[in-house]
C-alpha cells in the first residue's frame, strides 16, 4: 500500500510521518486490497485546544472510505481515523464475502 502524508501550513516531522505510516499501514490486517492511502493532517483556527486535523482516505477496488478526526495532538487524530476506517473496512469485507 502507498501512503501519502500531506501537512497543510506546517512541516510534519518524521517522527509523525513514521507514527502515521505505521498506523495505516496495520489497516492491511483488516482487509488487504488497500490500493493507497491519503493522510492530510491541518490546524483548524478555532480558539479551542483541539485544533488539530487528520483526515485519512483509503482507496480501495470500487469505493474509497474516508473518516477526518479533530483533537488535541496528530497522534490522537490519526488513532481515532484509523479506528474508524478499521470499522469501515471490516464492513467492506463482510459485504466482499
Amino acid at each position: 500500500m502507498n501512503v501519502t502524508i500531506q501537512s497543510v501550513k506546517f512541516d510534519a516531522a518524521d517522527k509523525l510521518k513514521g507514527f502515521i505510516e505505521q498506523k495505516v499501514n496495520k489497516l492491511d490486517v483488516f482487509f488487504d486490497r488497500i490500493i493507497d492511502a491519503e493522510v492530510i493532517l491541518k490546524l483548524d483556527k478555532s480558539e479551542t485546544a483541539e485544533n488539530k486535523v487528520a483526515e485519512i482516505a483509503l482507496k480501495v477496488p470500487g469505493s474509497e472510505l474516508f473518516a477526518k478526526k479533530q483533537t488535541k495532538t496528530f497522534e490522537e487524530a490519526v488513532d481515532l481515523c484509523c479506528e474508524a476506517l478499521r470499522k469501515q473496512l471490516i464492513k467492506k469485507k463482510e459485504k466482499v464475502k
